[in-house]
């Protein structure tokens, strides 16, 4: 959240007739000299390598959510957006920094969102959001979700194997996209299914690990909250993408090979290419305890990061797991420059707030003895 205390062309050659064969080497050094520093500096908008320059800092905050609407078009116009954007300004202006209870339907899906995450009773008021306030654009269309494929803008229904694993213990477990909520789900069936048991099973965000609703990636998604600033830093080597989400630091290992399979990584093994213009990141080897989307350990993400002009970059990525989805699904967004700074967000997986959740929840155990868990630890 933005207010936590959680940035010479080459020389045309000259006439050799009133050059001295003494001034003829001299000549010659200059020349190789500075042909030499022009070959050696980048041109406009590249790296010395010749590669594009994806360097800066992204907001990616956003009106569009990852899946479409139900009854919302593929497109909006012009017209439609404006007027979306507009009323969900007049929204978050009319309530004076405050988030209404849950009395009256939610009007927007950032509202939703923000009833989910508490409101002002044990969530935020809007001093400390830092939302989208349009929508992203593509190729002149104003996308109302991320996922493109499928067509219909949403990540695929599970498979039989999803379901199955789903529907034990496993379906308990954490994920890296949980989002933040306000603890409101039932919580006869949340101490029953061992949510509270230990730390272990406590949100990964919430325990610090990885940035909330699959800020950290892969692949990168906005929070919808706050936090939503990216920054990629190159060179020919490496890429890096910090987030500033839960400060994750993802690294991009160029022209190399994946590490051998017994080697896993919460954000998973990311290695990269170069295609024209365009970066290719191919992530493999996550861990059994990252579970995006409820997906398995051989979850495989392939990111492509272009830039469509000076301030804006296009993301497009594609996720594939035949153990959790029968086919794979992609999404693309802008990532816009900004010239603010990536704030520090100070989280650490010891702080009082996890060992306080762990203490309520054994007090809630004792007011409902017939709702308590069998598991605990």
């Amino acid at each position: 959240m933005r207010n936590r205390i959680f940035k010479l062309a080459p020389a045309a050659l000259m006439s050799l007739a009133a050059v001295s064969f003494t001034a003829v080497p001299a000549l010659a050094q200059a020349s190789a000299k500075a042909s030499a520093q022009a070959t050696a500096a980048p041109k406009a908008g590249r790296t010395p390598d010749g590669h594009p320059d994806l360097q800066g800092v992204y907001d990616i905050a956003t009106m569009t959510p990852l899946e479409r609407l139900p009854r919302d078009p593929a497109f909006l116009t012009k017209e439609q957006a404006e007027k979306l954007q507009k009323a969900e300004m007049a929204r978050r202006n009319s309530d004076g920094g405050s988030i209404p209870d849950d009395a009256k339907p939610a009007t927007s899906f950032f509202e939703i969102l923000e009833r989910a995450g508490g409101g002002d009773v044990g969530g935020y008021n809007r001093l400390w959001l830092n939302q989208g306030s349009s929508f992203t654009v593509v190729d002149g269309q104003i996308r109302t979700s991320i996922v493109t494929d499928p067509p219909d803008g949403h990540v695929p229904p599970y498979n039989a194997a999803a379901k199955k694993r789903r529907a034990n213990a496993y379906g308990a477990l954490p994920t890296s996209d949980q989002a933040e909520d306000s603890g409101k789900q039932d919580v006869t069936v949340a101490v029953s299914r061992g949510e509270y048991d230990n730390p272990e099973q406590r949100p990964l965000s919430e325990r610090c690990l990885l940035g909330f609703g699959s800020t950290s990636g892969p692949p990168a998604l906005p929070d919808y909250f706050y936090n939503d600033l990216h920054q990629i830093v190159q060179t020919p080597d490496t890429v890096v993408i910090l987030t500033e989400m839960i400060h994750d630091a993802r690294i991009v290992r160029m022209n190399a090979q994946h590490l051998p399979k017994e080697i896993r990584r919460w954000m998973g093994d990311s290695v990269g290419r170069w295609d024209g213009d365009t970066l290719v990141i191919d992530t493999t080897n996550f861990t059994d305890k990252t579970r995006f989307r409820g997906s398995t350990e051989n979850l495989h993400v392939v990111e492509r990061i272009s830039r469509m002009d000076d301030k804006t970059l296009l993301y497009r990525f594609t996720v594939d797991d035949p153990q959790t989805w029968d086919r794979s699904w992609t999404g693309e967004m802008t990532w816009p420059a900004t010239n603010k700074p990536i704030l520090e967000y100070a989280c650490h997986e010891g702080n009082y707030a996890l060992g306080d959740v762990m203490r309520g929840a054994r007090v809630q155990e004792g007011a409902q003895p017939a709702a308590k868990s069998t598991t605990r630890n």
